[in-house]
């Protein structure tokens, strides 16, 4: 689950997205200050929750930060507005540390690396276009479902025909101070820990 929120720019307005994947064909159901976003099998892939700084403390960030709270209290926001829907988020860190198990040249493209990346609790294929990339590097991973400092949401892909489930990240792309301007993905320390959270500012 992601959410957004720019009271600036569009209003007093929580955009709430349950699925990464946009539907081709949507349509919506309005129920008092809740309008489902649902596809053309009525499944339901998020919705946008009016007045939304009467049912929670939002601040003014654009991405807001998926919490057990906001869970909580977008829950009850639907339940008050009658909406028979039980949110089933996954709360674990989106950016986390990784360790290159192994690289090997793409099948199909010269400037591509197909990788395997640790991440403590499970082992992730990469495809990654970045010429420092190699084996033994812990490396920054944002995961499928993160939601990047510039605001794109990252999601499964097939890069060339290969199967690519998240993004090594360079610096540039998590929005760190004096990040290089030259490409590569951001190399961490040896002692980094495999698996443990990386805060990304959105």
């Amino acid at each position: 689950m992601n959410a957004f929120y720019n009271k600036h720019g569009i209003g007093d307005v929580l955009l709430v997205q349950l699925e990464t994947e946009t539907p081709e064909k949507i349509h919506t159901e309005q129920m008092d200050d809740v309008t489902l976003i649902k596809d053309e099998n009525g499944h339901i892939a998020g919705f946008n929750l009016f007045s939304a700084s009467t049912y929670m403390d939002l601040g003014e960030a654009a991405s807001v930060d998926v919490s057990e709270e906001l869970v909580t209290a977008l829950q009850n926001a639907l339940e008050k507005n009658g909406v028979d829907l039980t949110l089933e988020v996954d709360l674990s860190p989106k950016f986390v540390i990784g360790y290159v198990e192994a690289k090997e040249k793409h099948p199909n493209a010269d400037k591509l690396s197909v990788c395997r990346v640790s991440i403590g609790s499970e082992e992730l294929q990469i495809v990654c276009g970045a010429p420092n990339i190699d084996q033994g590097q812990k490396v920054v991973v944002a995961k499928v479902g993160a939601v990047m400092p510039s605001g794109m949401v990252i999601k499964d892909a097939e890069l060339r025909g290969v199967p690519s489930s998240g993004m090594i990240c360079s610096a540039k792309e998590l929005a760190l101070p004096d990040a290089p301007q030259e490409k590569g993905i951001l190399v961490l320390p040896e002692d980094a820990e495999t698996g443990s959270a990386f805060e990304v500012k959105a």
